[in-house]
């Protein structure tokens, strides 16, 4: 009986330290500045709160059993919308029954990894839980939807109206439907209660983004073309200004033998070939049938080319 009591104490000394040197961590962050370089000490604060709140967060897990009174709600709700790759691994480490878990709407830790975009909490639970995951796989939501219908669900977050250009929003969720049917490839004809496969679907929430993408891809393409073939004149018309002149008898160039004279017609060389493979690039981009599956691939090569 006394051993217990002073492992207890001991137990109890050790959190409480724990706790303190988390605590006097994360204090310190402001009192603290050891580098001059306002760049570098901020992104030495940055790593150093993201160490201290990693910290607090393994501290919590360990020490918390609400779990057994809050049954009915999951516990990776939190995690998936955060996106806190280290938080929900220690979840699953200290309480690996949470992936079990799932929420009013029929949804698992997949899916909701999938439905709010975290695609590094998707692959390392089919890394870390590779049996139970591939369970999870199969499951449908309570409107029928699977893991691939669910790509094609947009949610208002602000992850998704900070990524940019509408064409690099639509890359990416084509190639995460992509990805997803690689894992998922026996649900690719599945219909859900509405008869809609996961294209059909996707094909329709992303119409108007779609039309966004086709529409910024087209003004891109139509400004950087007209560039292109003002480099091209510029580079065509120095072709003929040859530095130096002519030779009034030979007819070459008087500094044809020189370094400089070399170098100087074979960057002028290069950059009209350039220019004109700019140009044709761009002329291909506005002269496509602009295919959904185009934006995954095609299209963005053909922009990053041009």
């Amino acid at each position: 009986m006394i051993v217990s009591q002073v492992k207890e104490t001991h137990g109890a000394r050790r959190n409480k330290l724990d706790l303190y040197t988390t605590r006097n961590d994360m204090v310190s962050l402001k009192d603290k500045s050891f580098w001059r370089i306002p760049l570098f000490d901020e992104i030495r604060m940055e790593k150093r709160r993201h160490e201290c709140t990693l910290k607090l967060a393994k501290f919590l897990i360990e020490r918390d059993v609400s779990w057994k009174e809050t049954f009915t709600e999951t516990v990776h709700v939190k995690p998936k919308t955060h996106g806190i790759i280290e938080i929900v691994e220690e979840i699953i480490k200290v309480y690996p029954q949470a992936v079990e878990y799932i929420d009013y709407e029929g949804h698992g830790i997949l899916h909701g990894a999938v439905k709010y975009r975290k695609m590094d909490i998707f692959h390392l639970l089919l890394k870390k839980m590779k049996q139970p995951m591939t369970l999870h796989t199969r499951k449908l939501d309570r409107k029928g939807n699977s893991l691939l219908h669910l790509v094609g669900i947009r949610v208002d977050t602000e992850t998704v109206e900070k990524m940019g250009s509408p064409l690099v929003v639509l890359q990416e969720d084509l190639v995460r439907l992509e990805s997803i049917k690689q894992i998922t490839n026996y649900l690719i004809n599945h219909r859900n209660n509405d008869g809609k496969t996961a294209d059909e679907l996707f094909a329709e929430t992303y119409k108007d983004l779609r039309i966004n993408a086709t529409d910024w891809l087209k003004r891109t393409a139509e400004n950087c073309s007209i560039v292109g073939v003002l480099i091209a004149t510029v580079a065509f018309a120095a072709a003929y200004t040859v530095p130096g002149g002519l030779n009034q008898e030979t007819g070459y160039p008087i500094l044809q033998h020189k370094k400089f004279f070399v170098i100087f017609t074979f960057t002028d060389v290069l950059s009209l070939a350039f220019a004109l493979t700019s140009v044709i690039t761009f002329l291909s981009i506005l002269t496509s049938p602009f295919r959904l599956k185009d934006f995954m691939s095609p299209l963005p090569q053909k922009l990053v080319l041009g």
